[in-house]
């Protein structure tokens, strides 16, 4: 009978840790250690566009990030003045470090002026990116 009520607080902890992590994932947020961060181009290895820049930080085995890379394309193309670059984070561990990168895909949304404005880690919802942008302008 132990082992039955045991089981059942496990089955029951683990679901409420899935649905408040499938909540979270992808959302796009600010993050409060973001505040002082700019990138600039010698970091992304291209300009920044012209209102801002949407910076994906990607891995070559990950799924998401290539539905991610449709998505903030697609954005890109939408929206006039505003940049899409993919970085791969296994070949820049220094700026993954220092932008504190936990996961991929990881999407920073920076202003005109390359501060990190808003930040999402998982896979983003369209609507979600676009109204980062409008805060970012």
């Amino acid at each position: 009978m132990t082992g039955l009520v045991v089981c059942a607080v496990v089955l029951v902890a683990a679901s409420a840790y899935g649905v408040i992590h499938r909540q979270r994932s992808g959302r796009v947020r600010v993050r409060g250690g973001d505040g002082g961060k700019r990138l600039g181009a010698a970091e992304l290895g291209e300009e920044l566009g012209e209102r801002a820049t949407l910076v994906q930080f990607s891995s070559a085995f990950c799924a998401p990030c290539r539905a991610t890379r449709r998505v903030l394309g697609e954005v890109a193309g939408m929206v006039p003045g505003v940049t899409h670059v993919e970085i791969d984070a296994e070949d820049h561990l220094g700026l993954v470090r220092e932008l504190d990168i936990l996961k991929t895909p990881t999407v920073l949304v920076l202003d005109a002026d390359g501060r990190v404005v808003r930040r999402a880690t998982g896979l983003p919802r369209k609507a979600d990116v676009i109204a980062a942008l409008g805060e970012a302008v």
